[in-house]
Parts: C-alpha cells; structure tokens; sequence
C-alpha cells in the first residue's frame, strides 16, 4: 500500500492544499510501480468536471520485472476506468524531465527488451506541462 491508492486521506489533504494556497503548476515525479504513467491530479477524482490541480509523471523500472510490454491487461482497464490518466506503458526505460520557465516536458523513453544487450532505446511518447495550465498535454 506505498501508492497513492494506499493514502487517499493524505493525497487529499495535499491535492486540497496545493488548490487553496494556489500553488502554480505542481508536478509530482514518482516511480517504483514498473510502469510509465502520465495523469492529470484532480481534486476530486470521482468526479470527471473537478478541477485539475497537478500533473504528475511516473517513470518504469529501468531493468526489474523483465522486458515489459507496451500494453497490459491492466494497463488497459487503469485507462478506461481513470480518464485522468493520460498514458500508460509496461516497456523498461526512464524518464526524461527537461524544464524551463516556460514547460516541463516528459520523454518516456524505452526499450523492447532488456533481456538482450544493444536494444535500441525510443522516445514512447512525449508531454508537457505549459506555465499556468495544471494537467499533462500530449507534445
């Protein structure tokens, strides 16, 4: 229980506090669940017209669990059912955060296989967080 999922007091207490000292575009940065994500942070996720408070970025495991795939099961149900999260992927890789005054720009990058040497690595897909508009947008 060392996810979001397992805290939901504590994510709404920080959520409710970053909306009402109005704190600027927050990004969390997170990992540790062997998959890529990207998501709007709402202050109330149960409901689809609440306002976007965050973005928050998590990034795979780089070698852990095997190759990884693009798409899983549960990749497909998390994505259908939580219309605040952007983008899922299974594939190994990192993160790359690039910021200026104006964005943040996340490159998940991948590769097919970690099992064998020389795999080239990819950009999956690439979003931004532009100054003054929580929420991730697709670059």
């Amino acid at each position: 229980m060392d996810i979001w999922d397992g805290y939901p007091y504590e994510r709404q207490e920080l959520l409710q506090y970053m909306d009402e000292v109005q704190t600027p575009n927050p990004v969390v940065l997170t990992g540790d669940i062997h998959s890529n994500w990207a998501a709007d942070l709402k202050l109330d996720f149960d409901d689809l017209s609440s306002r976007t408070v965050g973005s928050e970025f998590v990034g795979t495991s780089i070698t852990s669990g095997g190759d990884g795939q693009d798409m899983t099961d549960y990749g497909s149900d998390l994505l259908s059912n939580n219309p605040h999260v952007k983008f899922y992927n299974a594939q190994r890789g990192y993160v790359k955060a690039t910021l200026s005054p104006q964005s943040w720009l996340s490159e998940y990058k991948v590769v097919d296989k970690v099992t064998e040497a020389g795999a080239p690595i990819q950009v999956r897909k690439r979003f931004a967080v532009e100054a003054g508009r929580p929420g991730v947008q697709e670059a």
